[in-house]
């Protein structure tokens, strides 16, 4: 009975935990950078212009759904014919 395969498992998890330690070094992950704040300068908007900008986003949202739904209907349509023409 051999036990080759158990060493070479342990083998690699102790390689894998050193790779972990040098990459943890290196990378400091998701987090930010304190030292370094962003200021934004947004334009000061009415709640007019808020009521016309989503008039307009609910106006494109429907013309795409509609788009969509089209574009499924017709290749629903020649699916279903390209089924009834086979049978």
């Amino acid at each position: 009975m051999s036990f080759g395969g158990v060493q070479h498992a342990i083998l690699v998890i102790k390689q894998n935990r050193n790779l972990n330690k040098k990459h943890r070094k290196k990378c400091i992950g998701l987090v930010g950078d304190d030292s370094k704040i962003t200021e934004y300068n947004l334009p000061k908007i009415t709640e007019q212009k808020i009521l016309m900008l989503r008039k307009k986003l609910q106006q494109e949202q429907k013309l795409r759904r509609t788009k969509q739904v089209v574009v499924l209907s017709v290749v629903m349509l020649i699916l279903i014919g390209t089924l009834i023409y086979y049978m």
